[in-house]
């Protein structure tokens, strides 16, 4: 019998975003969300597509210096195969793509599944790494922004006490999770003791520089993508760096929080924007866009690698 617990993981993302997708198709007929779709500049949707593929690319070439030390030699096709496979099977099961990539990896390249799922997590540790590189950069440039935002919306005094609070109730979580034996704070300690070991694992690899300009490339490009998209409608046209930053930032948050980020990427779009003055509908459009058009990308090509996968590899199968 399936375990609840298994079965509330995949329902309520999913009932989330089909209350997210009826949510935003309230505030924007569909008539009017077909027009922007119309009358979108489609050079910029295809570059930021483009830049969407080179960053998955960078991702599927990035786990091969991960496997080297494991003493694999994969071939690229079968990682960036098994990149979009995992990619299209999020989209069912949340966070199911990284157990069905290294289960790929453990049929056509032999790689045992705890050691290609362990290298896969270090991926993961690399890449949270950079997410919080990319909201401390936002926050250092928008620091006044996000000052004034605060301090107009409550009194400054309540968020010094606010702040003051949320220091020692930190300060006393710490300490407890640090002596406690339970079991939440066991996963705490072993989530966070994973991310140190990830990091000092990267810098002890033979190519730990190619590996760190590859994970910046591939953010880069996640930013870049967005970006560029931006440019296909016009009413986006003066948009701050500080907005696509912060419009990136929860963007990225949404994914985990839906399957593929269907319903709350538009909605994650359209709070970003309106704080910097953005029209709601065009933001709202756009996120549509750019969810959409990326969308089709992953369902094009991770449909296509998990029909080719067998037909690529067939000689080993036969083996």
């Amino acid at each position: 019998m399936p375990n609840p617990k298994s079965i509330l993981k995949v329902v309520v993302p999913l009932l989330l975003g089909v209350g997210l997708v009826w949510y935003s198709l309230s505030k924007i007929s569909i008539p009017t969300l077909v027009q922007y779709f119309k009358d979108a500049n489609y050079f910029w949707i295809i570059l930021g597509v483009v830049l969407g593929i080179l960053s998955h690319m960078s991702r599927a070439y990035r786990w091969l210096f991960m496997a080297e030390p494991l003493g694999y030699k994969p071939k690229f096709a079968n990682s960036f195969m098994a990149v979009y496979s995992a990619y299209l099977i999020n989209f069912t099961i949340p966070r199911a793509g990284e157990i069905a990539r290294a289960s790929i990896l453990v049929n056509y390249e032999g790689i045992p599944f705890d050691k290609g799922f362990g290298s896969i997590v270090a991926e993961r540790i690399a890449d949270t790494i950079m997410l919080l590189v990319i909201i401390a950069i936002a926050f250092f440039l928008e620091f006044e922004f996000i000052f004034n935002f605060f301090t107009s919306k409550f009194n400054p005094k309540m968020l010094f006490v606010l702040g003051v609070v949320l220091l020692l109730v930190g300060f006393v979580v710490f300490m407890f999770i640090r002596k406690s034996r339970g079991k939440i704070a066991l996963k705490v300690k072993a989530f966070v003791a994973g991310l140190i070991e990830g990091v000092f694992s990267i810098f002890k690899m033979k190519k730990k520089w190619a590996f760190i300009s590859h994970t910046i490339f591939i953010w880069l490009m996640y930013v870049l993508m967005f970006y560029v998209t931006t440019f296909a409608l016009p009413q986006l046209e003066h948009i701050s760096m500080a907005a696509i930053l912060i419009g990136f930032i929860l963007a990225s948050f949404s994914i985990a929080a839906t399957n593929g980020g269907i319903g709350s990427f538009p909605e994650a779009v359209v709070i970003a924007f309106l704080l910097f003055g953005m029209l709601e509908e065009p933001s709202r459009a756009f996120g549509w866009i750019m969810w959409s058009t990326q969308t089709l990308v992953i369902i094009v090509l991770g449909g296509l690698s998990l029909l080719y996968l067998p037909i690529y590899n067939r000689n080993k199968t036969a083996a």
